[in-house]
């Protein structure tokens, strides 16, 4: 399966997509396995595995267990380099576009890259975004950048368009986990207007309304994690609320 080619991919009205974020640090195995039941029964496009910082050793577990229940892709969502797992299907290859800390840009990116060369996962060329939440991230502090302002659209896209210029794949909005203000519908809809590649939205979104308000507004992939942790039954809804557009 090329999971780029899935992520492009618009078939009839399916045409937004819902990804489900898991942090090992902070998933439980009986937890992981009703999530995993739940997202099955429900549609979810695609499992991102990752976190700012990994703790525990559950991140090989993790995907093993995904892949051991559900036929849903997992996709790596690196918080750095100890977080490539030769089991998952792809690995977005994270460049903080977004940041000047130039190991966030490439520094990090060299360390990984005989390791990714050597694995089968499908690596996607990936610029990554921090927008302002209206409160300190683990991203933030752990990339030693600052956040673009949730005011500032014009930077938001000129950020993206540079990223697509450079020649990445897709760009990642995101504000972060536990965020309290989401990536505005008007910062989407200006970065939409200037890219020609797919865009991931995330960071916040708690209820199947603003789901929906972020995918009409742009974004081709709405991503939730900590809302799901809370609630498992928030998959279904949002679910909806995603595909019905």
């Amino acid at each position: 399966m090329n999971i780029y080619s899935t992520i492009c991919s618009k078939k009839g009205k399916k045409s937004k997509k819902f990804a489900v974020l898991i942090d090992p640090d902070k998933i439980k195995q009986k937890n992981l396995i009703n999530i995993i039941s739940i997202a099955a029964q429900n549609g979810v496009d695609f499992f991102f595995v990752g976190g700012s910082l990994l703790t525990n050793d559950n991140l090989d577990i993790t995907i093993k267990t995904i892949k051991n229940n559900c036929n849903i892709p997992v996709i790596l969502f690196p918080g750095n380099t100890m977080q490539i797992n030769k089991n998952a299907d792809a690995l977005f290859f994270l460049s903080l576009i977004s940041g000047r800390n130039p190991e966030m840009l490439i520094g990090k990116h060299v360390i990984a890259a005989p390791y990714l060369k050597a694995s089968n996962l499908e690596i996607i060329p990936t610029g990554y975004m921090i927008i302002e939440s209206g409160k300190p991230t683990a991203a933030l502090y752990m990339s030693n950048s600052n956040p673009i302002p949730s005011d500032k659209d014009d930077i938001a896209a000129c950020t993206a368009m540079a990223g697509e210029m450079l020649g990445l794949k897709l760009i990642y909005m995101d504000a972060g986990s536990g965020a309290i203000l989401t990536v505005t519908e008007s910062m989407i809809s200006k970065v939409k207007q200037n890219i020609s590649i797919p865009l991931i939205v995330g960071g916040g979104i708690c209820t199947p309304v603003k789901a929906h308000d972020v995918c009409s507004a742009g974004a081709d992939i709405v991503v939730v994690g900590n809302a799901i942790e809370e609630n498992v039954r928030l998959i279904e809804n949002i679910s909806d609320a995603v595909h019905l557009i």
